[in-house]
């Protein structure tokens, strides 16, 4: 029965996260967002939702190494497996930003959550107000004085064919169904984890966080087959972003988390910190040319993340 949840958890979880993710992007624009930045800020906070709802649901349920577990998985996820994935069905070009301003925000935030840990081993109602005001400043900053200067005219009429009343709709429903299946997937992943003796931490950082992972992955294939790649990549580091700054910054704030599990520290943190220097390392080799062979490195280091945390 437990699995059962888990499965028609991610399911809710999925569905919920493509209609908020429809609704967010059709709002942006509608505000004449560039699709850089859509990638960067909207699209990654919807496709972060999922985290945001499990962690706050396993915080305050008492089961922290889920929350923090699920956080620091999806963010090894979402670069070493999804954009591995990715990779192998397209070339990303980056150029820039990815050095000055994406991928520094993403390993800043990754030593920040580190930092904090380290301090008492939790995250506090202080700190997670500290993360949310990063936040709520890089997203100033992305809005008022990092736009590209292609905007709506980007998209196609047909690409925004519903009325405002549809897709407020669309966003509650979303909302809805992610609260739903987030309940399901927390109760079904604490149920696995005490009939089979499994810690709350590893079903976080592997069966919880790629499934929260889904809904960038699928988000960044579709944007790859529409040759949207700024919305990919910038999805993937926002992402990244919003998890750690964002999600745990909410939950911490409603209420604090703490780490159960050391080797969520010894390990699976320095394992995110890791994955974002590989990525840096794998663009300098390859001249801003991400390809297939970015691909299967990024796939090896998640494939070798696993077997060293089971």
């Amino acid at each position: 029965m437990n699995i059962a949840y888990v499965v028609l958890g991610f399911i809710i979880l999925i569905k919920g996260g493509d209609w908020l993710l429809k609704a967010s992007v059709n709002f942006s624009l509608r505000l004449n967002i560039s699709k850089i930045i859509i990638g960067m800020t909207v699209v990654s906070f919807a496709t972060s939702a999922p985290e945001l709802i499990v962690s706050i649901s396993a915080a305050s349920t008492g089961h922290s190494d889920l929350s923090l577990g699920n956080v620091v998985g999806s963010n090894i996820a979402n670069i070493a497996l999804v954009l591995g994935v990715t990779l192998l069905l397209g070339n990303i070009s980056v150029g820039k930003r990815f050095y000055t301003l994406d991928l520094p925000i993403v390993m800043f935030s990754s030593l920040l959550l580190y930092y904090f840990l380290s301090n008492n081993n939790q995250l506090d109602f202080y700190e997670g107000v500290i993360m949310i005001v990063l936040l709520v400043s890089f997203i100033c900053y992305m809005l008022f004085f990092n736009k590209d200067k292609k905007a709506a005219e980007e998209v196609e009429e047909d690409e925004n064919p519903n009325s405002l009343t549809k897709d407020l709709l669309i966003l509650v429903l979303g909302g809805v169904a992610l609260w739903g299946g987030s309940e399901l997937l927390v109760l079904g992943a604490v149920g696995i984890a005490t009939e089979f003796g499994i810690s709350e931490r590893i079903i976080g950082v592997t069966i919880i966080s790629i499934g929260t992972s889904i809904p960038e992955l699928a988000t960044s294939i579709m944007a790859v087959i529409k040759k949207e790649k700024a919305i990919s990549l910038g999805n993937l580091l926002g992402s990244n972003i919003f998890n750690i700054l964002a999600v745990l910054g909410i939950t911490s704030v409603i209420q604090d988390i703490k780490v159960v599990d050391s080797k969520l520290m010894s390990n699976d943190i320095l394992w995110m910190i890791a994955v974002p220097v590989v990525l840096l390392g794998i663009s300098l080799l390859s001249k801003g040319k991400l390809g297939k062979i970015g691909g299967a490195v990024l796939l090896s280091v998640y494939i070798s993340f696993v077997y060293f945390t089971l």
